[in-house]
């Protein structure tokens, strides 16, 4: 069950991204913390004490929400826009 449910901004275009190796939707205007907790209870699992984790100061001053795309690159998912095609990384082992 996702920890975020959309209760406004339904209506916006849908943008199609990957998500664990799995096909999911954000709207047009989602951060990827939104586009993540929307679809999941957690936007990454920490490296340190392996404890789920979902964004702490939502406004990029922390290092809480750091996401993986699949090519490696490194994000902040309170601060990214959503963009189509991304491919999201979120555990270790993950299909990309």
């Amino acid at each position: 069950m996702p920890l975020l449910h959309r209760i406004a901004r339904k209506g916006h275009t849908t943008v199609a991204f990957t998500l664990d190796g799995e096909p999911r939707e954000g709207r047009a205007g989602d951060t990827l913390l939104t586009a993540i907790l929307s679809q999941a209870k957690a936007v990454r699992v920490s490296e340190f004490s392996g404890q789920p984790r979902a964004g702490f100061c939502q406004m990029g001053a922390c290092q809480d929400c750091w996401v993986t795309l699949a090519d490696g690159a490194r994000l902040r998912a309170c601060t990214t826009p959503l963009a189509a095609g991304m491919s999201i990384v979120t555990r270790a082992g993950s299909a990309a």
